[in-house]
């Protein structure tokens, strides 16, 4: 499990707090740069007829706002810099995972939880800011029976304030899942030599692939599970 180390790079401490900048924090800033770099020079030259990477920024943008339109509707247009940046940072996140010797970030969950709490926090301030304490309807359905509210309520209540932990959770899990197999995998082809490691050999080739699917399918979830939680604080009941 060496792979999930926290190394500090550069210790630092404030009033007692480790803020130490660690492999994490500087996997962080390269796939922030690399989130910019890739935006920025794929825009650049704003071809009518694009190119390779204009195409998949494009795409991107594209994918995302249709995500929000079909999830949210119209009034989720305002929010697209917010989805956006989060799909674009798991999926970076996640890609640049893949690269050996690099670190995968969403393979910890303190990284995973920040994002979701960050997704909960912003849905509930815009259902409040939005609905005032209308927004308080969410954790009681229309239609249902009085008697029937003792119960329904609490399981709202509790589904909604489980959201962060199952929004984290998933995306943590598969990344730590997926590179711990690979790396056993890693280990026996090692262990096996030349004349026994070619199976398991074959076995880490498709898991790669399907490791960056599975990149991919995580940074999706999560930002359309952020939709559907947006959906309920923009449109409660709606």
């Amino acid at each position: 499990m060496g792979q999930f180390q926290i190394i500090r790079l550069i210790p630092m401490e404030v009033g007692g707090v480790d803020v130490s900048f660690t492999n994490s924090s500087l996997l962080m800033v390269i796939v922030i740069a690399a989130i910019t770099l890739f935006l920025t020079l794929s825009m650049r030259g704003r071809a009518m007829v694009p190119g390779r990477m204009q195409s998949i920024a494009e795409l991107s943008y594209e994918f995302i706002a249709n995500m929000l339109k079909e999830n949210v509707g119209s009034e989720g247009r305002k929010y697209f810099p917010f989805i956006f940046s989060i799909f674009m940072f798991v999926l970076f996140c996640n890609l640049i995972g893949m690269v050996p010797y690099s670190f995968t970030v969403t393979s910890h969950i303190v990284v995973t939880f920040g994002l979701a709490a960050t997704v909960f926090i912003t849905v509930t301030l815009v259902g409040i800011f939005r609905h005032g304490f209308k927004f308080l309807s969410l954790f009681a359905p229309s239609g249902v029976p009085v008697f029937l509210l003792v119960i329904l309520v609490p399981i709202e209540i509790i589904s909604y304030f489980v959201r962060p932990i199952s929004l984290s959770v998933r995306l943590f899990a598969n990344m730590v899942a997926g590179h711990a197999l690979l790396k056993v995998f890693g280990a026996f082809v090692v262990g096996l030599s030349w004349w026994g490691g070619w199976l398991p050999l074959g076995f880490i080739t498709a898991l790669t692939g399907l490791e960056f699917l599975v990149a991919f399918l995580q940074a999706y979830v999560f930002a359309i599970l952020s939709c559907l939680y947006l959906n309920d604080a923009v449109n409660l009941h709606h």
